[in-house]
């Protein structure tokens, strides 16, 4: 996961493993949550419809 902030004071967070999982948050926390809720649906979807072979991948959740 990439985690940025634009010009606009706006947090940026991306799964550069899966294409178009990009989102925007008003806070850090916000984007992560955001992208990981994206990240799942993207990964279901694709599994869902056969669109995807078997791929390694983690999901981290920090503690805070």
């Amino acid at each position: 996961m990439i985690l940025a902030i634009d010009t606009y004071g706006r947090w940026i967070a991306e799964v550069p493993e899966l294409p178009g999982v990009l989102v925007y948050g008003a806070t850090k926390a916000e984007a992560m949550r955001k992208v990981e809720t994206l990240a799942l649906r993207v990964i279901a979807e694709r599994l869902e419809h056969s669109e995807t072979q078997a791929i390694p991948f983690s999901i981290a959740i920090p503690a805070e």
